[in-house]
């Protein structure tokens, strides 16, 4: 809890350090990346470092905090879901850098969940049980008969035997079948040339 209400309470300087600076420069509005920058600079200096330090210090800040969370989240809500706050994510998501790094961080998070469920009794029980009706059942079967289903799979089939990780292991499985067709081709013709040579 007092992680998440440091968090907001971060969240909240931020926003009002960057409403105050945009009021004052009305006349030339910040664009993103001087906004961006100067949280930044803010952030990572000494001042704004000892600044939040001294902050979530105060006996009052933290009884505040305690004692108003919903009006923290109604304000965080707020301003988040702004004008000012769906532009300024916006163009944080159009960060090619931003977005890959959130998404590989919520893949992590998504694959940790996933394994966890996976191990879960309970779960396995609910996805058996999922599984096994008819209902269920009916629609897998018509999603793997459907066309559509048909050529993913294909082009799935194709890229896997196209990569270069694989080929090696599908030149080494053919390679191996061969010899032993003919180990087994040898062992015959010498087995029948063994039955003939008796029969004279």
């Amino acid at each position: 809890m007092r992680g998440r209400n440091c968090s907001l309470l971060i969240m909240m300087l931020i926003w009002m350090i960057v409403a105050g600076c945009a009021d004052r420069q009305q006349s030339e509005p910040m664009n993103y990346d001087e906004t961006k920058k100067m949280v930044v600079d803010i952030l990572k200096s000494d001042e704004g470092k000892k600044a939040v330090q001294e902050i979530m210090k105060d006996e009052e800040v933290q009884r505040n905090l305690i004692l108003d969370q919903k009006t923290v989240n109604n304000t965080i809500e707020k301003t988040l879901t702004s004008e000012k706050g769906k532009e300024f994510w916006k163009n944080t998501f159009e960060d090619t850098k931003f977005a890959e790094g959130f998404a590989k961080t919520l893949q992590t998070e998504h694959e940790k969940v996933i394994k966890r469920l996976m191990k879960d009794p309970e779960y396995q029980g609910m996805l058996m049980d999922v599984l096994k009706n008819p209902q269920m059942e009916e629609e897998l079967l018509k999603v793997l008969k459907s066309k559509e289903y048909r050529q993913y799979l294909q082009q799935q089939i194709t890229d896997v035997l196209s990569s270069p990780l694989f080929q090696p292991k599908i030149e080494e499985a053919l390679l191996k079948a061969a010899q032993q067709a003919q180990s087994k081709q040898q062992g015959g013709g010498s087995s029948g040339n063994e039955g003939g040579g008796g029969g004279q």
